[in-house]
């Protein structure tokens, strides 16, 4: 104990544990009993982008020691106090006499995370407090050990055990006999999952256990292991016949190649019961989609083949495939919007899946062991709206599917012309690759790849891409933008069957001449921020947000009346009964925005008074000439291209607590993209401007 409290105020073993202070206290009459509680002040290790988002710097948690002297026990109870509305994480520790051995210590800790929401970087979130929490087991052991270190060289080996006062001892030892406790078992290192619940006996002669050296009766052929596996330690070597013997006893269904376990090997740093753990999840995975068969039954869509700029383009120095892609001037919103974030997915698993046959081809061809690829991504045009916040959803679960099931296959990623822009989305992608990976990154700025230590140092001359100053014809598509007519409703997506993940979190609807479409949201909080973001898809609208203190009845889905017409492409939802009266019963608190076919727009509001927001998007009616009663030539034209007065909107919308606003990245001003502008003639600069100040 007296080693564990001087920890306190704060510790330089523990970087981010900046301070604490003492926030009650108390002693029973004989000492026996010592709780104290503290407020402590972290500094997490997370990207400088998301704590702008959440708007602070350092995060607070509730420590809570409960020492008994008499029963010879210390538990420890911590909670957050930040964002306890989003996230809840529970902690316990307990120090306890083993039953057996009176010098022996068992510990014991558990830990729960439950993330409610947090502005939709929740699996962000997750990975800090997974690496933290992990990173704070394995150093609990070094830091109790170094203070108790400290006390040895003090002079101090030795502290008497708490004895009761004479006039309490009697009553002492009948009233409060010593509870019993479990069994504490030496739980090797190798066996401990990186979770959130580790119990381990803290004994000094204990050591983290590595992989035995012990092999199976059979061994692996030198010959063989130099020309596909490479360079294998006895102990690895033993390492992969024991995985690969385990497999072939257990596993029911296709075994892996040696090549495919050991990348499972390695990223595990050759501990088998780990690595043994995260394959097994791959090879489950990969049989409940059936990604074995996916190069050979799934053909890419032609949207895929013609706007996703990445192809592969021959090898590097080393021998290693070589894929070239050019994310600067993607389209991802577009494609994301076209195809669904499953179909791109499927997409990156085929160009994995093509990774790994290409590194067997050119094992055969080079005569030497080839399992990794180089990748070289080329961010040319990279700018703010990459950063679309759907499309930077699709691409993190993108990389915790890859991380999960292709470890140490990428051998180089080499990225080239990074503009000032980058390291925003850096920020954002880095939590979810792993360490190893990210050693593996070469970032240039610039020309800088032209110069010494650049890209040739990495690739032949001869096979540089043309765009990049070579001489080698690159057949890698060149991108653009994708056309807003292959834009697909949530249902047409659903429809597809290709789902590997959660389905997309826009929802459509349809907008008619007299029934528009209606959402609902309850504020409780002044001050809270709603957000949106929609596209429209055909026609125009109207974008209105309106308040009211009451509620308005239970949603109905509009028949369509003399329309007579149903809706398969989306929801028609009204809100607003027809008797109530603007300015009596509900008042509108942004002025009429009217949005063309083909425009995006985001946009936010902060809301003045609790009560129920609608927002409403509403068919647009052509105004007549000023000058006469007939309708314009162009208005005509304009109104015989919707047919049966109707329009497609794709919308999401997110509310953001008052007490959480501090400019996330959702709060964007109420404006036109101006990726939409490229494509999208009809949106003028001063519509846009004006539209911004209203919702800022």
């Amino acid at each position: 104990l007296q080693a564990y409290e001087r920890r306190f105020p704060t510790c330089p073993l523990i970087p981010m544990f900046v301070a604490s202070d003492t926030v009650n206290e108390y002693k029973s009459e004989d000492e026996a009993i010592h709780v104290i509680e503290r407020r402590c002040k972290l500094d997490i290790d997370a990207p400088r982008l998301l704590k702008k988002i959440a708007g602070v710097d350092y995060v607070y948690f509730v420590q809570k020691n409960s020492l008994n002297r008499r029963e010879r026990t210390l538990h420890i109870e911590a909670y957050n106090e930040t964002f306890s509305n989003r996230v809840i994480i529970n902690e316990h520790c307990s120090y306890t006499v083993h039953p057996d051995n009176e010098d022996w210590t068992c510990f014991e800790q558990s830990a729960s995370l439950d993330i409610k929401s947090f502005f939709g970087f929740e699996s962000t979130v997750e990975k800090i407090a997974m690496k933290q929490y992990t990173s704070n087991i394995k150093k609990g052991k070094e830091i109790i050990e170094y203070y108790l270190k400290q006390l040895e060289e003090e002079g101090i080996t030795f502290v008497p055990r708490w004895t009761p006062p004479v006039a309490c001892k009697s009553e002492s030892s009948t009233s409060h006999p010593r509870r019993p406790v479990s069994p504490a078992i030496n739980i090797p290192e190798s066996a401990t999952k990186e979770g959130l619940n580790n119990k381990e006996i803290l004994n000094t002669s204990s050591s983290p256990s590595e992989p035995t050296a012990g092999t199976p009766d059979d061994k692996l052929d030198a010959d063989y292991i130099k020309r596909y596996l490479g360079d294998l330690t006895p102990m690895q070597e033993s390492c992969l016949i024991r995985l690969r013997q385990w497999l072939q006893e257990t596993h029911k269904g296709k075994i892996p190649k040696d090549e495919h376990i050991l990348r499972f090997l390695r990223a595990r740093d050759f501990n088998i019961d780990k690595a043994r753990e995260i394959l097994c999840q791959s090879l489950t995975w990969r049989k409940q989609h059936q990604v074995d068969y996916i190069l050979d039954t799934w053909n890419p869509p032609q949207v895929l083949q013609d706007y996703y700029a990445g192809g592969w383009h021959h090898h590097d120095k080393d021998g290693r495939p070589l894929y070239v892609l050019r994310l600067g001037q993607m389209d991802t919103k577009g494609l994301v919007r076209a195809l669904g974030e499953e179909a791109l997915l499927r997409y990156v698993l085929s160009i994995n899946e093509e990774g790994l046959r290409r590194c067997e081809e050119n094992t055969k061809v080079f005569g030497r062991p080839i399992s990794s690829w180089t990748c070289l991504v080329d961010l040319e045009g990279l700018n703010m709206r990459h950063l679309w916040r759907p499309g930077v959803k699709a691409l993190l679960r993108i990389i915790e599917v890859v991380e999960a099931n292709y470890p140490e296959t990428l051998g180089r990623l080499l990225i080239l012309r990074a503009p000032r822009v980058f390291p925003v989305l850096w920020t954002l992608v880095s939590p979810f690759i792993d360490d190893n990976t990210r050693k593996k990154f070469l970032i240039y700025a610039g020309n800088d790849y032209q110069g010494p230590g650049g890209l040739l140092d990495y690739i032949d001359k001869e096979i540089i891409p043309d765009f990049l100053g070579g001489e080698c014809m690159c057949e890698v598509p060149e991108g653009g933008l994708v056309p807003k007519s292959l834009y697909r409703t949530a249902e047409e997506l659903e429809n597809e069957d290709i789902k590997l993940w959660t389905e997309t979190i826009y929802q459509s609807a349809s907008v008619f001449k007299g029934a528009p479409h209606e959402v609902l949201i309850q504020i409780v909080d002044a001050s809270s921020v709603i957000t949106w973001d929609f596209d429209v898809c055909k026609g125009d609208i109207v974008f209105n947000i309106f308040h009211s203190k009451r509620a308005p009845q239970p949603p109905k889905k509009d028949s369509l009346g003399a329309h007579s017409i149903t809706s398969p492409g989306g929801n028609n939802i009204q809100l607003i009964d027809k008797v109530w009266q603007l300015g009596r019963d509900y008042s509108m608190v942004e002025s009429p925005l009217i949005c063309k076919e083909g425009e995006s727009v985001q946009g936010s509001h902060v809301t003045r008074w609790p009560g129920f927001y609608i927002l409403q998007w509403k068919f647009h009616s052509m105004p007549a000439c000023a000058t006469t009663n007939l309708p314009r030539v162009d208005d005509v034209l304009a109104s015989l291209q919707v047919s049966s007065h109707k329009c497609k909107v794709m919308y999401y919308t997110e509310v953001i607590g008052s007490e959480d606003f501090r400019g996330s990245m959702t709060s964007l001003e109420s404006s036109h993209s101006g990726f939409s502008q490229l494509s999208a003639a009809t949106t003028s600069s001063s519509q846009s401007h004006s539209s911004s100040m209203i919702s800022r």
